[in-house]
Parts: C-alpha cells; structure tokens; sequence
C-alpha cells in the first residue's frame, strides 16, 4: 500500500495557476488509478480528475474541464494537478488518492488518501 503526500497548495488570485504535487512512498505506486477531489468547508468531497495507470487516461468533472490537467510520474512516483484559470469556486482542500480501479470517481473507490493541501482563490 502506498502513502501519499500532497504539496503546492496556497493562496493565488482569480486566474492564476498552481501545480498540485502528490508523491508516494512505496513500489507499486504505478499499480495504481489516481485521483484527485477536493472538499470545501460544508460540503462534500467531489471528484476533480482521474488519471489511469499508464498515465495515458484521464477524467475530469465538467467543472475543471479544459482548466485542469492531471498527469503522473511513475518513475518519480508522483502524480500531478496543473491548475489555470483559477476561480474562487475551486477554494477547497484537494486530495490525492489510490485506487485499484480506473476510471473511479466515487470517493468510496479509493482506498488510500493523502493529508490534503489548502488552495484558496481570491477574488
């Protein structure tokens, strides 16, 4: 089972950009489907992108499609989160997590998650 640790999260103005991190421990990290969510205070957490074990693909909810991009390194055995266009609607705590299956987008799907990183949109 892999640990995961996210990074790169902050404070950024409405159409900036940051690049979420999520490096795990461990040797089978290319074994699995990664995603990330994200959670706002009040609501629930919600699916943002997937990206299968090959690396070759990817999903993403409607509402960071064509903003977002996700992409791993199964050599450096992280994952990333490319994130433009910022709106104060992506403000939440984002998440990596490992899943034994492609293509989930259930948080019930994944069995291992990170510690979550803070990203805040101003307006």
């Amino acid at each position: 089972q892999v640990q995961l640790v996210e990074s790169g999260g902050g404070l950024v103005q409405a159409g900036g950009s940051l690049r979420l991190s999520c490096a795990a421990s461990g040797r089978t990290f290319s074994s699995y489907a990664m995603g990330w969510f994200r959670q706002a205070p009040g609501k629930e957490r919600e699916f943002v992108s997937n990206i299968d074990r090959s690396g070759g693909v990817t999903l993403y909810a409607d509402s960071v499609k064509g903003r977002f991009t996700v992409s791993r390194d199964n050599v450096k055995n992280t994952v990333y989160l490319q994130m433009n266009s910022l709106k104060p609607e992506d403000t939440a705590v984002y998440y990596c997590a490992a899943s034994y299956y492609a293509f989930a987008k259930s948080p019930a799907m994944y069995n291992t998650w990170g510690q979550g990183t803070q990203v805040t949109v101003s307006s």
